[in-house]
């Protein structure tokens, strides 16, 4: 019976609400659980206060850069460069206007290749990286080793032009500009490992024993799962293309075709043929004090790298792993 009574009072207090509890004098303790993973406030105000000195560090060149092209040529040859100029100018911009159809050609031609460029060059290099990540593939290790070749040696600049215009015949094509570019050894090894490392075989293995053909297993399983690794791929591909301009200075004369950074290129190169024979004669030394000199260089930089600075944070959201998890039910 008394044991019957303690168990009915037990029951009784557990029935009652938390408030009456604590009315009637019954106290809770509660134990408190340290969080290992909780910084000190002293502590994460250091660390934000030492992120956000990082971030002006890498962010304040490219501003300094935007008040130096639209500082006026005579405050930056009078005072230098300033922070705060001592007069605002749009000069080095209206200095560009002036070539604005072929700028906004150039700009045309450098978006095409680098969309195209980006595309081919992603679907190959994973299909190459794929295969040799593949455990089944009879010829993996020599197609490694020949990938794994090319990082240290290559055929050299001549052969590879005379290759690029005499047989394949790409001098003065868009395909000059996207070809070269495609296939990087280095982006290869990149992509097999990470196939290797983040693409279960018993994914795949199901997928084959549900009759899914490779193809199909690449594009609706692969490619989904391994977007971090191709995301940082096509970044990488989007900044190749978009920064090159060697190779429109071997293989392109057409003006319709010459990109943004060869044309950025030309215009500095005039600038400083100006600048070296300004001495010629009087009209000559005039012409050449009205030019925006050096705030023209900073507003080529800022057109050239603008864009790609604009689209870079949509690339962000991919750079995140664990996408595998739950792909493989226990």
């Amino acid at each position: 019976m008394p044991n019957d009574l303690n168990q009915t009072q037990v029951s009784v207090v557990a029935s009652q609400p938390l408030d009456q509890l604590k009315r009637g004098g019954a106290k809770i303790k509660r134990k408190k659980t340290r969080d290992y993973h909780e910084l000190h406030p002293v502590v994460n105000t250091i660390f934000s206060v030492l992120l956000g000195i990082f971030t002006i560090m890498c962010v304040f060149p490219f501003i300094y850069v935007i008040i130096i092209s639209l500082t006026s040529e005579e405050s930056i040859v009078r005072n230098g460069f300033q922070i705060i100029p001592a007069e605002w100018s749009t000069d080095a911009y209206r200095y560009l206007w002036n070539v604005k159809d072929q700028l906004l050609g150039s700009y045309g031609v450098t978006i095409l290749i680098t969309v195209v460029g980006t595309v081919i060059s992603v679907l190959m290099i994973s299909f190459y990286a794929y295969a040799i990540s593949r455990p089944q593939f009879k010829y993996r290790r020599f197609f490694t080793f020949l990938a794994f070749f090319t990082m240290l040696f290559s055929g050299g600049l001549v052969p590879t032009y005379i290759v690029v215009t005499q047989f394949l015949g790409l001098k003065n094509t868009i395909w000059a500009l996207i070809l070269p570019l495609v296939m990087n050894a280095f982006y290869i090894i990149i992509m097999r490992t990470f196939f290797m490392k983040s693409v279960s075989e018993s994914i795949l293995e199901s997928a084959r024993i549900d009759g899914a053909s490779e193809w199909r297993i690449f594009f609706q399983i692969v490619f989904p799962l391994s977007l971090p690794g191709i995301a940082t791929i096509a970044l990488f591909s989007t900044l190749g293309y978009w920064n090159d301009w060697f190779t429109a200075l071997l293989y392109i004369d057409d003006p319709k075709l010459v990109p943004l950074q060869a044309l950025l290129m030309k215009i500095e190169a005039n600038l400083e043929f100006m600048k070296q024979n300004v001495d010629v004669g009087l009209m000559q030394q005039s012409l050449f004090d009205t030019l925006p000199q050096d705030s023209a260089k900073m507003a080529m930089v800022v057109i050239a790298t603008l864009p790609i600075a604009v689209s870079y944070p949509f690339f962000q959201k991919y750079f995140i792993s664990g996408l595998t998890i739950g792909g493989v039910k226990e």
